[in-house]
């Protein structure tokens, strides 16, 4: 899960950053409103974490932008004004979760995969298509009875598309989701885990829709 971060306080947001990206999250980090709203409008974000007492432009008014902008990332409201009126204003303001400073990791994480399931349509904790369930919070898969040890990108890839099930992703759309800034991405990365899903995973989980991408189908193909 790709997520961006926007938090100005540098070790609150390099220790954010850090803790999050070793419970298996993407986390692209900015530090002012300003540059929130610009990165939320050219990325498609899994979720955002966004302060709002960032300089440069208020969280309250860069969430208040992309929603009129009809830009739908989940918002997870971080902030240190703990009183009822606030966290009404953020609420009504377009986000969809309110967390008050300080935060603890574990919560927070939660709470933003709580917030992505509930984006794409999913109740459950634990998603599944065909046999094959993924436990996000334990970062685990199995394929009925027997647990299948996946690497690290090749679980984010199978989560991305296991929201998306039923939806073609493409090449693109995947690399967006499973690398942050800086990370070098291999031209064929996407291929070869996806080679390796199948392998793993069986040939019927994940189909490719010739010259746009692939697909995740949630139930058998006769």
């Amino acid at each position: 899960m790709r997520i961006l971060l926007a938090e100005d306080d540098a070790l609150l947001g390099d220790g954010l950053r850090a803790g999050l990206r070793q419970l298996g999250f993407q986390v692209d980090w900015v530090r002012d409103g300003e540059a929130a709203e610009r990165e939320l409008r050219a990325q498609p974000y899994t979720a955002a974490v966004l302060d709002l007492g960032l300089p440069r432009k208020d969280g309250l008014a860069v969430l208040s932008t992309i929603r009129q902008a009809r830009i739908a990332t989940p918002v997870l409201v971080l902030t240190a004004r703990d009183t009822v009126p606030e966290r009404i204003r953020g609420l009504d303001a377009g986000a969809d979760d309110y967390v008050v400073k300080p935060v603890d990791l574990n919560e927070l994480a939660a709470r933003l995969r709580a917030l992505v399931r509930r984006a794409h349509g999913q109740p459950q904790e634990c998603l599944q298509a065909q046999d094959v369930v993924l436990d996000p919070a334990s970062r685990t898969v199995r394929q009925g009875d027997t647990p299948v040890l996946l690497s690290t990108r090749e679980f984010d890839l199978l989560q991305a598309f296991m929201l998306a099930a039923g939806r073609v992703l493409s090449r693109e759309q995947l690399e967006q989701q499973l690398y942050s800034w800086g990370q070098e991405v291999d031209s064929n990365a996407i291929e070869v885990h996806i080679h390796n899903l199948r392998r793993k995973l069986g040939s019927k989980l994940i189909h490719t829709v010739r010259g746009v991408g692939y697909m995740l189908m949630r139930e058998t193909p006769p």
